[in-house]
């Protein structure tokens, strides 16, 4: 179900001069009079659900991941060229995470058609499945041609088999939903941790073609290896997804998470990282989603404001078309 723009979650410091503005003053609300002229630009999207974080045994509480992420958006200084829009959020009724993906694909698709780039707001990281088959559909509708890749930072490989959707399955539904269409799937996971991950995850991520590298293999002093595998993958596809599960961080910067992480990779060489997905893939970047912000289990809400300076990165250059 989707839920209006609520418009009263901006709000903060208003300095005097110009260039002093912040995000509350400049985030329009995303109308149907916006969607059919306004111009395109950044649209944010909340998905509250962590129904598939229950169905995974996790903690529960992203739900309100959106909301809080918006209020630390709120006050942060304002850096971004175009437009940015807030599109309001998508709800998971009962335990229907099905009918959510199903919808969220649905909005998803709509946004890109109108030239917006989706920045999604989680939630669990069952949104990754909705992200893909919005992303999918739109491409199909223009009669394209190319292949989806699909970068993940993430601790987790999000590869487990279940008879129904959770938190756990995004990707290997997309990977069921590649096979379906009888076209490739492109998975780069970064930060994978060994100890997150079971040895048949492991067996099932190197049978469907999925690259990885290990949370302990991303370090500042070397950095050379992850960046000659992002390039490649970079050039191996024509339109990219890009998912970033808070839990991949440190527990120390993202405590507000499903499963904090005891190791996790810094948030200096995760910077580093998307900022060469940003400025190598270019055009190819379609969406972004950030997974997994649970404001129940956030301390000073760290994770919020770390899930706040991501958007800052994705965004501060213009929306990415």
């Amino acid at each position: 179900m989707h839920e209006p723009v609520d418009m009263s979650l901006w709000h903060g410091r208003i300095d005097a001069g110009s260039g002093a503005e912040r995000w509350h003053q400049k985030v329009m609300p995303l109308t149907p009079v916006a969607m059919d002229n306004g111009e395109p630009g950044l649209a944010l999207l909340g998905i509250c659900s962590d129904t598939g974080v229950k169905r995974n045994l996790g903690n529960p509480g992203a739900r309100r991941g959106p909301d809080t992420i918006r209020a630390a958006l709120a006050n942060q200084a304002w850096h971004l060229t175009g437009p940015c829009y807030d599109a309001g959020n998508l709800l998971c009724l009962g335990d229907d995470l099905e009918e959510l993906q199903k919808e969220q694909g649905s909005w998803v698709g709509k946004l890109l058609d109108l030239g917006h780039f989706p920045l999604l707001l989680g939630g669990g990281h069952e949104m990754a499945y909705g992200s893909y088959i919005g992303l999918e559909a739109h491409i199909r509708r223009r009669k394209e041609r190319g292949v989806i890749g699909i970068i993940n930072f993430d601790a987790h490989f999000d590869l487990r088999r279940s008879d129904i959707p959770t938190s756990g399955t995004p990707f290997l539904q997309i990977s069921d939903h590649c096979s379906k269409l009888g076209v490739p799937f492109l998975y780069l996971c970064l930060g994978i941790s060994e100890v997150g991950n079971t040895s048949s995850l492991f067996q099932r991520a190197e049978s469907l073609g999925a690259q990885w590298l290990l949370d302990e293999q991303l370090t500042p002093w070397n950095l050379a290896r992850a960046e000659e595998l992002l390039r490649a993958f970079l050039e191996s596809c024509d339109y990219i997804h890009l998912s970033i599960d808070l839990d991949m961080l440190p527990a120390s910067v993202a405590p507000g998470v499903s499963a904090p992480s005891p190791r996790g990779v810094s948030l200096e060489v995760v910077e580093h990282l998307l900022n060469l997905v940003k400025s190598e893939g270019g055009s190819k970047l379609k969406l972004m989603e950030i997974a997994e912000c649970n404001p129940e289990y956030d301390i000073e809400g760290r994770t919020a404001k770390v899930a706040a300076r991501l958007c800052h990165l994705v965004g501060r250059k213009g929306a990415m078309r």
